[in-house]
C-alpha cells in the first residue's frame, strides 16, 4: 500500500471505530482535508484491493482485510508514541506528528521487536488502546468526565482531543494519565465543573470535561 492508501484506511477506521457504522465520502473528505472527488477515486482503488466495501452514493465500511490492515497502522503509530515518550522523553503533545511519519515503516519484525522492547503496552501516551500483532484490542472501561455526577471520583485514563493545544493546557493544570479526579460540583448554567486533582481544587469548562476520559474508582 502507498502512504496515502494507509492514511485513508486509518481515517476510515477512526470514523467507524466507535459504532462500526458506514461513513460517507464527505466525512472522510473532511477528516482527510481533501475533496470528495479525490476520496471517491481512492475508495475505488481500495475497493479493488478488497480493503473497503464501497458503492457509489452509499456509505463506506472496511472489509475484514481492511480492518486488520488499519489496526496494524494504528498499532505502529501508538507503539512509536510510547517509544517517543518513554525512551526519548518527548512530551505527549509532541509525539503525534512524528508517529504519523513512523507509522508507515513496513517491517513487521521491527514493530514486533519494538512491542517486546516496550513491554507489550496496551495503551499509548494518550490512553488509546494499542492493537496486538493479531489486531486484538483490550478495551478500557471509561467515560467522559462531563458525564460524572457530583462526588464521583475517577482516574484519568485518556483524552478525546489529542491536539497539542489541549495537551499543553492539561500540562498547565497538572492533569495527566493516572491523575485522580474528584468531581466536587457542576454548574447547571454552563455545565462547568469544580474538580479536585491530586488534592488541588480547580474549575474547568464543560468543553474540557467533555474531552477527558476517566475510569470510576
Amino acid at each position: 500500500m502507498t502512504f496515502s492508501e494507509e492514511n485513508y484506511l486509518k481515517s476510515i477506521y477512526h470514523l467507524t471505530a466507535s459504532n462500526d457504522a458506514e461513513v460517507s465520502t464527505n466525512a472522510i473528505a473532511e477528516m482527510m482535508e481533501t475533496k470528495a472527488s479525490s476520496v471517491t477515486d481512492m475508495l475505488k482503488k481500495l475497493s479493488e484491493k478488497d480493503l473497503v466495501n464501497y458503492k457509489k452514493y452509499q456509505g463506506v465500511s472496511l472489509t475484514e482485510n481492511g480492518k486488520l490492515a488499519a489496526k496494524m497502522i494504528v498499532r505502529k503509530h501508538r507503539l512509536w508514541e510510547v517509544f517517543l515518550v518513554e525512551k526519548l522523553s518527548f512530551s505527549w503533545d509532541e509525539v503525534h506528528d512524528i508517529a504519523e511519519q513512523l507509522e508507515h515503516i513496513k517491517s513487521e519484525q521491527l514493530i514486533n521487536r519494538l512491542d517486546d522492547f516496550l513491554g507489550n503496552p496496551t495503551e499509548d501516551p494518550h490512553g488509546d488502546p494499542i492493537p496486538d500483532a493479531n489486531g486484538r484490542i483490550v478495551k478500557i472501561e471509561k467515560q467522559l468526565l462531563s458525564e460524572l455526577t457530583e462526588y464521583q471520583t475517577g482516574v484519568c485514563v485518556g483524552v478525546k482531543d489529542t491536539s497539542s493545544e489541549f495537551l499543553k493546557y492539561l500540562d498547565k493544570q497538572g492533569i495527566a494519565l493516572g491523575s485522580k479526579i474528584d468531581l466536587l460540583s457542576k454548574e447547571s448554567f454552563d455545565l462547568s465543573v469544580k474538580i479536585k486533582v491530586d488534592g488541588r481544587e480547580l474549575s474547568i469548562s464543560n468543553k474540557i470535561a467533555s474531552n477527558l476520559f476517566v475510569k470510576l474508582v
